[in-house]
C-alpha cells in the first residue's frame, strides 16, 4: 500500500534549487528534496497581482509590484520507482521565498 501525500497548503514556503540558465532542478518541500525531470516540458509564466484589492503600496522605483512568477515542473523523489508529481510554483512580487500553489 502507498499512501499519497497530503495536499499541501495553499502558499506553503519551498526552497527552490535553480540550474545556471534559471530552470528550477530541486524542490524541497515537507523536508524531502525532488528533483525536477529535465526530460519533461515545464512551463514557465507570469500573471498580475490585483494590487487594487490587496492595496500593496511601495516607494517610487521600488521595483515590479505586480508580476507574480509561475513554474510547473514534474518533480519525484529520488528514490526507485516514485512517481512523478506536478509542482505548480508562484512568487509574489518582492517576495524572497517560492511558495506551493499546487501539487498533483
Amino acid at each position: 500500500m502507498t499512501l499519497a501525500p497530503e495536499k499541501p497548503q495553499t502558499r506553503q514556503n519551498v526552497d527552490v534549487r535553480f540550474s545556471p540558465d534559471g530552470t528550477p532542478i530541486a524542490i524541497r518541500h515537507d523536508g524531502r528534496i525532488w528533483m525536477v525531470d529535465p526530460d519533461v516540458h515545464t512551463a514557465h509564466w507570469f500573471s498580475r497581482d490585483s494590487w487594487w484589492e490587496t492595496r500593496n503600496r511601495a516607494a517610487v522605483g521600488t521595483g515590479d509590484l505586480v508580476s507574480i512568477e509561475h513554474w510547473q515542473v514534474q518533480a519525484t523523489l529520488p528514490s526507485a520507482g516514485a512517481e512523478l508529481r506536478t509542482f505548480t510554483l508562484r512568487r509574489d512580487p518582492l517576495a524572497t521565498q517560492w511558495q506551493i500553489e499546487s501539487i498533483s
